[in-house]
C-alpha cells in the first residue's frame, strides 16, 4: 500500500533503538516544580533554530495555545484571526474570547481588511493579537506574514504563528516561518511582537510542542503557565526523540528538504501533464479539487490519499514525503490519470 496520508514530511522516524537511553520515563512532577532532564537545553536549541531568543517545550499545541491565550486574556488586546488558521490554535483563541477578549476573523491573507480591523479596535484602546498559520495547507500562495508582523509591531501588538506545518520543512535549516519570511521580534511592553507555537510532529516526526519568542515573554509564560503546573511535562522518550530529530536535521536536514522539493516538483509536473488541477504550490500538501470520489478506487488499487470535504465536490489530498521514491509517485499519478480518464469516458 502506498501511503500518502502521513505528514512525516522529511521521513523522520525515531525507533526506540535509535534513541538515547533514559533512567526514568517521568519524574512524577510538573515542569513548574522541576524541568525534565534535557528540556531546557532542547528548548534553547529550538529557539536558536527559529531565530528566537527563548523557547519552552510542552506536550502538545493544545496545551500550548490553551495556556498562552489564557495568559494573554489579561491584556488589552483584540484577537484577530486569519481565516485560514488551524482548529487547535482557534480553540485557544476561543478560550481568550470566553475570558473576555473580543475576537474577529478576517479573510485569509487580506492585509487591507486586517488594517481596517486594527484601526477600528485601536480607537477602542485595544492592541492586535494577530493569529495566523505559517502555511495554510492547499494554498498556492504564502500568507503576507511580514505585513502582519509590521502591523502588529506598529500597533504594539503581537503576531502569533501556528508554525506546525512549516517547522523543519521550510526556512534556513528548517527553521520555519520566521527564517523563511525574515521576521524579527520587535519589542514593546508585551515583550516582543512575534510568538511562534508549533508541533514537531510533522517535519521532525516528534509529538512535542514548542513556544518560541522573546526572552521576556517566555519568562512571563513560564511564570503564568497553568499546564506546567497541572499537566505532565513531555516524557523522557519524547525529549530523546526530539534531540535525535535536531541531530538528524543538522546532519542531513538540507538534503532531506531538497529531496522533498524534488518530489513536489515531480508531482506537480505529472499533474500538469495529465491535465489534473492541483493546489498547494511548492509545499508537500497537494490538493486535487473535485477528486474526492476517486479515493475508494485508488485505495482498492493500493494508494491511500485523504478525501476532504469542502464547499462543493470534495478534494483528494496527497501528502508527499522525502522518503517516497520517484517510482512510488509515478504509480500514484498513473492511477490518478487512469481513473480520471475512465470517469470522463463514462460521462460522455
Amino acid at each position: 500500500m502506498l501511503d500518502f496520508t502521513s505528514a512525516l514530511y522529511l521521513g523522520m522516524r525515531h525507533p526506540a533503538a535509535g534513541l538515547a537511553p533514559w533512567s526514568t520515563l517521568s519524574l512524577g512532577k510538573p515542569a513548574a516544580l522541576q524541568e525534565p532532564p534535557g528540556a531546557l537545553a532542547l528548548a534553547a536549541d529550538l529557539a536558536a533554530l527559529q531565530g528566537c531568543e527563548a523557547a519552552c517545550v510542552l506536550p502538545s499545541t493544545l496545551h500550548l495555545f490553551w495556556d498562552l491565550f489564557g495568559m494573554l486574556a489579561a491584556d488589552p488586546l483584540v484577537v484577530l484571526v486569519d481565516g485560514g488558521s488551524y482548529a487547535i490554535a482557534r480553540w485557544g483563541a476561543e478560550r481568550a474570547q470566553a475570558l473576555g477578549l473580543p475576537l474577529q476573523v478576517f479573510p485569509s491573507g487580506q492585509v487591507a481588511a486586517l488594517r481596517r480591523l486594527v484601526a477600528a479596535w485601536g480607537r477602542l484602546g485595544r492592541r492586535p493579537l494577530i493569529l495566523a498559520d505559517g502555511y495554510v495547507p492547499g494554498s498556492a500562495q504564502a500568507l503576507p506574514l511580514a505585513a502582519y508582523a509590521a502591523i502588529a509591531r506598529a500597533e504594539g501588538g503581537l503576531l502569533l504563528l501556528d508554525d506546525t506545518q512549516v517547522l523543519g520543512v521550510s526556512g534556513a535549516q528548517g527553521g520555519g516561518s520566521a527564517r523563511q519570511h525574515g521576521l524579527r521580534g520587535g519589542y514593546d511592553e508585551l515583550g516582543g511582537c512575534l510568538l511562534i507555537g508549533a508541533s514537531l510532529a510533522k517535519g521532525f516526526g516528534v509529538p512535542l510542542a514548542v513556544l518560541a519568542g522573546s526572552r521576556k515573554l517566555l519568562r512571563r509564560f513560564a511564570s503564568h503557565s497553568q499546564t506546567r503546573v497541572h499537566a505532565s511535562p513531555p516524557s523522557a522518550a519524547v525529549l530523546a526523540a526530539a534531540r535525535r530529530a535536531l541531530a538528524l536535521n543538522t546532519q542531513q536536514g538540507d538534503a532531506l528538504r531538497a529531496r522533498l522539493a524534488a518530489r513536489v516538483a515531480q508531482w506537480r509536473t505529472g499533474m500538469a501533464a495529465a491535465g489534473i488541477a492541483c493546489q498547494g504550490g511548492s509545499f508537500p500538501v497537494q490538493r486535487l479539487p473535485g477528486r474526492a470520489h476517486l479515493q475508494p478506487a485508488l485505495r482498492a488499487a493500493g494508494v491511500l490519499a485523504l478525501a476532504q470535504a469542502g464547499g462543493g465536490p470534495g478534494a483528494l489530498t496527497f501528502l508527499l514525503r522525502a522518503d517516497q521514491t520517484p517510482r512510488q509517485l509515478e504509480q500514484a499519478m498513473d492511477l490518478l490519470e487512469h481513473h480520471t480518464r475512465r470517469r470522463y469516458e463514462r460521462s460522455v
